[in-house]
């Protein structure tokens, strides 16, 4: 069989513009597993209320990150593709989940180069519905529709793959050479509290009580919010970080629904406000900077921060195109391809 990658990423507008901030929001909004409420609900909710608001106040903060080469998530993720190819003997093509660089391109992009098994890498440290599960469950729609003799395998969460967190350590540890800080925020993306407990395959451990995160349980194979506790701790330990100078939040939330605490913006804000002058932000649920970590995070984030009396504020850049980093999928890449050729 004829091997070919698929990185697959969350997607951007083609332009910081209301008009294509707009139909980038309705198609990501209206995606079931990102608000997860009825399709009339949900049509009220982004058609109604969203989408008449929200894209113009989208747009001028992309319009902040916006690069001359175009989106940052895109351009990012178009330099990793094209490092991964020189490194590997397989097609690597890429798709963004939302957007006009869709799952369905890219596999055809593999296909007419005879591809007939993808190996598809969500580019997501952890399992979520509203991210690797989407893209997941979209890619086999397509699949079935268009491509039915295509085999298609993927990566798995490697939120605590041994490698990963050392790549990921690795990067922190870089960045904060020579910098004096008081406080290390680990900041995730939040999602609404019932999409985990919705994922809790046991049907009762997830409790989010503060301690479900911490005991064994099968239930973590699909719990995000621990899969982000445990990227903060098993770096914390691999660069022996003491306890209380190191924390995790969570960013981004949308509506009045519970969703994963503590919020990032308040915990900036406290940190300010308690006497803390000196703090860094890494923001592990991403591999690529974006909109969430270029402006909600390095631009408002610091602002808030200096707002209630903090004087420095770092901002760690996510794993980006690191050469550790394409060094790591590379052989992972690799691995798959054996396993594959040897099956």
């Amino acid at each position: 069989m004829s091997k070919g990658i698929l990185l697959v990423n969350l997607g951007s507008p083609d332009s910081p513009t209301p008009k294509d901030v707009k139909k980038y929001l309705g198609e990501f909004l209206m995606d079931e597993r990102v608000i997860d409420i009825p399709l009339a609900a949900r049509t009220a909710l982004v058609k109604g209320v969203i989408l008449n608001t929200r894209p113009k106040q989208s747009a001028a903060a992309y319009q902040k990150i916006w690069w001359e080469e175009g989106s940052p998530l895109i351009v990012i993720s178009e330099r990793l593709q094209n490092k991964i190819q020189k490194q590997v003997d397989f097609p690597v093509a890429l798709a963004m989940r939302y957007g006009s660089m869709t799952i369905k391109k890219g596999l055809q992009e593999l296909v007419d180069k005879g591809v007939d098994e993808v190996f598809l890498i969500p580019l997501y440290p952890q399992f979520a519905m509203a991210t690797t599960e989407t893209i997941l469950v979209l890619a086999e729609e397509v699949r079935k529709a268009h491509f039915p003799n295509l085999k298609i395998s993927d990566l798995k969460a490697f939120y605590n793959k041994p490698d990963y967190i050392e790549v990921l350590s690795n990067s922190v540890a870089k960045h904060l050479e020579g910098v004096d800080y008081e406080h290390l925020l680990f900041s995730y993306h939040g999602v609404p509290e019932r999409h985990i407990r919705k994922r809790d395959i046991t049907k009762s451990h997830c409790k989010i009580d503060g301690n479900c995160c911490a005991t064994e349980s099968k239930a973590h194979e699909f719990c995000y919010r621990h899969q982000c506790l445990e990227v903060t701790r098993l770096v914390g330990e691999k660069l022996n970080l003491e306890e209380g100078t190191f924390s995790t939040s969570f960013q981004s939330r949308l509506g009045f629904d519970p969703w994963l605490r503590p919020y990032t913006d308040r915990t900036i804000e406290r940190f300010g406000k308690d006497g803390l002058e000196k703090m860094a932000i890494v923001t592990p649920a991403f591999v690529s900077d974006c909109l969430e970590t270029l402006e909600e995070i390095a631009m408002e984030g610091e602002e808030i921060f200096h707002e209630v009396g903090g004087k420095e504020f770092t901002t760690i850049p996510c794993l980006n195109d690191d050469d550790e980093w394409v060094a790591l999928l590379t052989k992972w890449i690799n691995a798959w391809a054996t396993a594959e050729t040897t099956a």
